[in-house]
């Protein structure tokens, strides 16, 4: 028997909400973030947003501005620039790690997300792109069978989320992306693990070529 999942907390609620308004540009750059207005949207008291709050601040997504208060942290090019060089070192180390344990059933299950992923591809609608984009990286991570990778990483694409809807909508650049995800993964499928590595750095290093441009313009 599977274990119960614990319902979300207050604050993990809170967390969850406020991150998701920041991530998909509900709430711009140097929004205030007026803790009253906020929980009464959220419909709790003060207290699981103030804690929420402090999470995020933590994590650079929101930021202290004085008299202002709490406002949403602006892009940080330095930040995006570090998690690309991080990504282009681990996620080709998650793909060497995850190829030659592949079962049938991680083999499918790795196919139907790319199906999926290239149907919405051709939706031009940011959010079920990056829900899918999602997917296949955290599914690189799962198979990698490390831990600290697939952790790392939950945390630094809630970063990525950011710009990747813009990134995301350049003309036929998600049927690109998608055709990309399928080729290393089918390398992977055939146990060419060095090609399908050097496949996921040039995918991640075109990806950010992508990002940079906008991340210039947005900037603080």
């Amino acid at each position: 028997m599977d274990a119960l999942v614990q319902p979300k907390t207050l604050v993990e609620r809170a967390y969850d909400a406020i991150l998701d308004a920041i991530c998909d540009g509900t709430l711009a750059p140097g929004e205030r973030l007026a803790q009253d207005v906020v929980a009464k949207k959220l419909n709790v008291s003060r207290q699981p947003i103030t804690s929420a709050l402090t999470m995020l601040k933590s994590q650079g997504f929101v930021r202290e501005a004085g008299r202002r208060g709490v406002v949403v942290a602006p892009l940080d090019e330095r930040l995006f620039e570090d998690i690309y060089q991080f990504r282009s070192a681990v996620e080709p180390l998650a793909v060497t790690l995850a190829a030659p344990n592949l079962t049938s059933d991680d083999v499918e299950r790795g196919r139907a997300l790319i199906r999926h992923g290239s149907k919405v591809a051709a939706l031009n609608d940011s959010r079920p792109l990056i829900e899918a984009d999602m997917d296949f990286h955290s599914l690189v991570y799962a198979l990698s069978g490390n831990k600290l990778i697939l952790e790392t990483m939950r945390l630094n694409w809630q970063h990525l989320r950011r710009t990747m809807g813009e990134v995301l909508r350049i003309p036929d650049f998600s049927e690109k992306v998608w055709a990309e995800h399928a080729a290393i993964f089918e390398a992977m499928v055939s146990g060419e693990e060095e090609i399908a590595s050097d496949l996921m750095r040039d995918h991640i290093r075109t990806a950010y070529q992508k990002v940079k441009p906008l991340l210039a313009l947005r900037g603080p």
